[in-house]
């Protein structure tokens, strides 16, 4: 008789407890935590379709990071090797982008080039598209004060 099969079992076994466990764990958690609020209408059909099935599970529980290669396409670059980017309005999204493209390309010259430097990053913000990039380290300017020595 081969001790083969009595291995398999015992992890099989193993892993039967942990899944238990960690049903058990988020059971629990969840009947702790009553008023969940859903990102949308889908998410609490699902949630209700899971409770009423009692299958256990945790909800936006853990933050598993990624990165998503693009390719960045600055507006001008310059002979000089500087590269501007201009901005009229300025979302998340790209203030996230240029932070990657800093972030990935420490040698990279880019500078920004607003409209109206000084509108907020949000309406909840104080905080302006100026004062962002000097958080950042990242050089500024308005668009009708671009210093020359950028330029040449």
């Amino acid at each position: 008789m081969s001790h083969q099969p009595l291995i398999q079992m015992t992890k099989k076994k193993t892993s039967e407890e942990e899944s238990l466990a960690w049903a058990k764990k988020a059971y629990a958690k969840l009947k702790e935590s009553k008023n969940i609020k859903y990102r949308s209408k889908l998410e609490e059909s699902v949630a209700a379709l899971l409770q009423g099935l009692g299958v256990s599970y945790e909800y936006e529980s853990v933050k598993i990071p990624y990165t998503i290669e693009h390719n960045y396409l600055p507006d001008f670059v310059l002979p000089n090797y500087v590269h501007l980017e201009t901005k009229g309005y300025w979302d998340p999204a790209d203030r996230r982008k240029v932070l990657a493209v800093k972030r990935d390309n420490p040698q990279l010259d880019l500078r920004m080039v607003f409209q109206a430097p000084y509108n907020t990053i949000s309406k909840k913000s104080k905080t302006t598209y100026a004062k962002w990039c000097e958080k950042h380290d990242i050089p500024w300017t308005s668009y009708t004060d671009i210093p020359l020595d950028w330029l040449i």
